[in-house]
């Protein structure tokens, strides 16, 4: 169980952008970092462990050229590399990158005719190459798989097994790509979107759904739907789509492991827990869940068996085989994938009134987390009862 915390105020209220809250803890340090971006500014927040002490500063996005209008934010985010860590701004200008406490910008990446940052309708991804320290960050690679905006990128962080990539990248569409990063990316896997032809059978061991209120939601064939957030864990795409479900993938494959109809409305925010396998998931109808992802090795174990697990009163998630014992498919045989995928619900939050836009784990473990929603001029902070 989770308990509120003291709450962070704002300079300014959030924007209605997907993943629209970032959290750095600082090691070593009783301090921890927020920011959410509101139009042509980032507010970005330093906040004490014990919620009594806070530091604020506004950082605004680059004007580039001659620029006659005000380019507004669409992601800020801190990137922590093995070296440093950069608090990255994305604007429709262009990209900002600075030091992690936002003192000084070490690099601007414009946008000009013949180029696109991450985010625009293009849908390419930039990769960096960014040194230990200084301002020498060159564009290495660009990689042009999608064909839609991008939504959201998500580094691998837990243990990737063999052949399963250590980055995932989601497009407006819905589209999913893994790749193996190294001297050059290599693509593994494209997950394509709902509704269109899949290069591979849907062979989920579970087939999710819940229950509300006594009405079983049951799975239907949808149209492509926006995937707004994607998390990689140990081999494992968890993604959230805007018709409230999230779904498990192999990142090798593309299988489908596990769907569940998470929410009633567009899911906006998906963090993971990396120690832990706790996956956070917020979206516009208010409520916030945590989830555990976990891999069952004993493939021997499955049985033609609703299993319930009651996290709401009146909510009540169900993880359907949609074969016998006898009928397991041959994907998910011990030898040819790590262990079924599973996801059990854990903790269930209502931020009343409030359509949550930015959802963040504090601390590796999940056992802190922060929220904050559109239009809202503060930070919402939960802690372990």
């Amino acid at each position: 169980m989770y308990r509120k915390e003291k709450s962070i105020q704002l300079k300014s209220s959030s924007a209605a952008l997907y993943n629209n809250l970032s959290v750095l803890r600082l090691p070593g340090r009783q301090l921890a970092c927020f920011s959410a971006v509101h139009g042509p500014s980032v507010n970005v927040v330093s906040a004490a462990a014990d919620g009594l002490g806070f530091s604020h500063r506004q950082l605004q996005a680059k004007e580039g050229g001659m620029a006659v209008s005000t380019s507004i934010l669409t992601q800020a985010a801190w990137c922590v590399l093995p070296s440093r860590v950069l608090l990255v701004l994305t604007s429709q200008k262009g990209i900002q990158m600075y030091e992690s406490d936002g003192s000084i910008m070490v690099y601007w990446h414009a946008l000009d005719v013949t180029e696109h940052p991450p985010g625009t309708s293009s849908g390419v991804v930039l990769v960096f190459d960014i040194p230990p320290k200084g301002t020498n960050i060159t564009v290495s690679e660009v990689l042009e798989q999608h064909r839609d905006a991008i939504t959201d990128i998500a580094a691998e962080l837990g243990q990737a097994p063999d052949g399963a990539g250590d980055l995932v990248t989601a497009d407006d569409n819905g589209t999913l790509c893994v790749w193996s990063t190294g001297e050059e990316f290599t693509l593994v896997s494209k997950i394509p979107a709902f509704g269109e032809g899949r290069g591979t059978p849907n062979t989920s061991p579970w087939h999710v759904g819940l229950q509300l209120r006594r009405e079983e939601v049951k799975h239907a064939p949808v149209s492509s739907c926006t995937c707004s957030s994607v998390k990689l864990w140990n081999g494992v795409v968890a993604a959230g789509y805007g018709n409230g479900q999230i779904r498990l993938y192999e990142a090798a494959t593309g299988l489908l492991r596990a769907e569940v109809n998470a929410h009633a409305r567009w899911i906006y925010a998906l963090d993971l827990a990396p120690e832990t396998g706790k996956l956070l998931s917020g979206a516009e109808d208010s409520f916030v869940h945590v989830w555990k992802l976990s891999r069952n090795l004993d493939t021997d174990d499955v049985k033609p068996l609703v299993r319930h697990r009651g996290h709401r009163e009146g909510l009540t998630a169900q993880w359907k085989p949609s074969w016998a014992q006898s009928e397991l498919p041959a994907a998910c045989d011990p030898q040819s994938c790590p262990g079924l995928v599973e996801i059990e619900h854990c903790h269930a939050e209502c931020v009343t009134d409030t359509q949550v836009c930015g959802a963040r784990f504090c601390d590796s473990e999940g056992n802190s987390f922060a929220v904050t929603g559109y239009d809202l001029s503060e930070i919402f902070r939960y802690g372990r009862a």
